[in-house]
């Protein structure tokens, strides 16, 4: 019998999660990146990554809420929760910034 979500122990899920990471580093170019997202992900779930990859772009460049938002128009939730990972987090400056 399959595990559900809710089933599944700390350490089944960190495996999961684990397994996530090395996938995403096994990728060697762009192309195996679109391929692997394609399939890892709806189109709407591409979109709004891309949306948040955009949006934090944007912030580290200096862009403020009310020009990104013009620019993008992603939501205000949107907005706070990228703004909150460019300034607390270290992966989109990391990616963005190579810093």
């Amino acid at each position: 019998m399959e595990k559900t979500a809710k089933s599944k122990s700390k350490k089944d899920r960190k495996q999961e999660i684990d397994g996530l990471y090395d996938a995403l580093l096994a990728l060697e170019d762009k192309s195996d990146a679109k391929d692997f997202l394609n399939d890892l992900l709806t189109e709407k779930e591409r979109e709004d990554i891309a949306e948040r990859v955009y949006v934090a772009k944007l912030f580290l460049e200096g862009k403020t809420y009310t020009e990104i938002n013009q620019i993008t128009h992603a939501s205000s939730a949107t907005l706070a929760r990228v703004s909150k990972c460019v300034k607390n987090g270290k992966g989109y400056r990391k990616v963005l910034t190579n810093k």
